[in-house]
């Protein structure tokens, strides 16, 4: 066995090494990384395994550097779950430990993981969530007749509405869903993304055909849409948004069915719909609602000055988030700019 610490952005065979391990995701693509390293300069730091030039292990790490939040390594940011791909379970702590290693070296606080359960199960963990996944069949009527009633009914609402989808890939369709994506966050009361993180979507992962814009139009008016990812068999419904002015037409339900049935029409075995607060009862049960399976999803944490596993401590609960609810859009691109390159 050969252990390794590669940069994806200088192995052209990445992908194609990735996508033949069993537990890969679109997470673990080159593309997701030349985001993360396009748009906020963090470090690719992917620790792997190999034998006889295949991959065995790889666990993708980014280091972000940041006078605000520490110095630490993040597998992986910004991203819902990034399990580590081990063939052998033995194998996890070898790597962990040349993690550890290379984080003390380089001055981490801690190390986080956004998966892994198998390897650190009984390891207090920072954060809990769920995760939903439909699997896909070819047979349209099929899938459709597995929804909630519910489900059904609000996408056929929107069809006798009169609301159009259109899948795009364009940079012009990117700008039509962000000014959609500001709008929802200043509605949670969340500063967004920086529009050159999703231009930088665009030009990694839309035009290199591993993703699509879905827009929904009403009368001529942009009034929701999605942001879809894929790699391999797996498609991922990563970001959605909509203008709150045209919510009675359920135009998010039509627009997630367009994007199942092209999926499914195009051969991919499973629809993710990402991650969801253990709290949020309501998105939980919209995502139950198009029959997708539940499974936990764990966060976890390891100090590395203490050399141990730690649990975060519950925030508390602020006004924050009414106030960035009242600023305006320019204010809270401004925010979202100075501040999302220190998050992750």
């Amino acid at each position: 066995m050969k252990l390794d610490i590669i940069n994806p952005l200088d192995c052209p065979q990445w992908d194609e090494m990735v996508s033949e391990m069993n537990g890969n995701s679109f997470f673990h693509s080159s593309g997701w990384a030349k985001v993360l390293q396009s748009s906020y300069n963090f470090n690719p730091a992917y620790f792997t395994l190999s034998e006889k030039g295949k991959l065995r292990a790889v666990i993708p790490v980014m280091e972000v550097r940041s006078f605000l939040t520490g110095t630490r390594g993040v597998s992986l940011t910004f991203a819902d779950y990034c399990e580590p791909i081990v063939d052998d379970s033995e194998m996890f702590p070898v790597i962990f430990e040349r993690i550890v290693d290379f984080g003390k070296k380089s001055g981490w606080r801690h190390i986080e993981l956004r998966g892994g359960q198998k390897f650190l199960n009984g390891a207090p963990t920072s954060a809990r969530y769920l995760v939903h996944t439909l699997e896909l069949s070819a047979n349209e009527q099929e899938l459709f007749a597995h929804f909630r009633s519910s489900t059904r009914r609000n996408i056929q609402k929107a069809v006798q509405e009169g609301v159009e989808t259109k899948l795009c890939t364009s940079i012009q369709a990117v700008r039509d869903f962000y000014e959609l994506h500001c709008m929802t966050r200043k509605r949670h009361g969340l500063p967004p993304q920086p529009f050159h993180f999703f231009k930088n979507i665009h030009d990694f992962i839309i035009s290199q055909n591993q993703g699509f814009v879905l827009l929904a139009s009403y009368q001529g008016k942009k009034v929701a849409g999605a942001v879809f990812f894929h790699f391999g068999d797996k498609a991922l419904y990563k970001y959605g948004a909509s203008d709150e002015g045209y919510q009675h037409l359920r135009a998010n339900n039509l627009v997630i069915w367009e994007a199942i049935k092209w999926y499914a029409l195009n051969h991919f075995a499973s629809f993710c719909f990402g991650r969801t607060d253990c709290e949020n009862k309501g998105l939980r049960q919209f995502k139950t609602g198009w029959g997708a399976a539940e499974k936990d999803l764990c966060y976890y944490k390891y100090d590395i000055g203490h050399g141990t596993f730690i649990e975060n401590e519950p925030c508390a609960k602020t006004p924050g988030k009414v106030l960035l609810s009242k600023m305006p859009n320019a204010i809270l691109k401004g925010i979202g700019h100075v501040l999302y390159k220190h998050m992750g």
